[in-house]
């Protein structure tokens, strides 16, 4: 996570577009960045508010114990998840997310570092600065790279999109919301109803 002060590495170039895992990881900003396309994302300065924090970990936890025993793996930002192209190498990665919440089966994907590869469920929980990230930028990586299913959360109108992997093409569910009982097509047997989780919310 590249949140320490670093004398030495001030601001890298906002608008080079090319940059690499292993520029990356020489990064100790006050700001976590992320890295889609080689072009650095700044996200908030600030910690993330406290609906958007007791929403990520009640959804943690009820993931957590849906997968206890399970060889599906979650995890929780701050935690790197890079997308290799033609090669696993740190200077020809130029993708570096650090989702809300993200799932691995796969567990070869899984290193010291994080996970290479794609997960199989993400999801991210909106804030003001990040919302045109989240629906643009990362929607475009996450189906390209082969990330089966992607929940979009917005706290603040309590509802929840879900993107799943068709074709190589991601397919909108309708909007969720409070009434409505989610599943998962990737995680079998995994519910959500949307009026007791948020009405927890306050």
């Amino acid at each position: 996570m590249n949140s320490k002060k670093d004398d030495t590495v001030k601001e890298p170039d906002l608008e080079y577009t090319n940059h690499s895992y292993a520029d990356y990881l020489t990064w100790q900003m006050r700001e976590v960045v992320e890295l889609i396309r080689g072009k650095i994302f700044k996200k908030a300065a600030a910690a993330p508010g406290r609906i958007h924090q007791k929403i990520s970990g009640a959804l943690f936890l009820r993931l957590g114990n849906f997968l206890r025993g399970e060889k599906c793996q979650i995890y929780s930002a701050p935690f790197d998840v890079r997308f290799p192209e033609k090669s696993k190498a740190d200077t020809r990665i130029h993708n570096v997310v650090q989702p809300d919440i993200c799932v691995i089966c796969d567990t070869e994907k899984l290193d010291e570092r994080g996970c290479i590869g794609a997960p199989d469920l993400i999801v991210e929980i909106l804030s003001p600065g990040n919302s045109k990230v989240e629906l643009k930028f990362k929607f475009n990586l996450y189906e390209s790279n082969g990330v089966h299913e992607y929940w979009i959360i917005h706290p603040e109108t309590q509802d929840l999109l879900i993107y799943s992997l068709v074709d190589g093409k991601y397919v909108p569910s309708r909007l969720f919301t409070s009434g409505d009982v989610v599943e998962s097509t990737v995680l079998k047997g995994f519910t959500l109803d949307l009026e007791e989780f948020f009405g927890d919310m306050e």
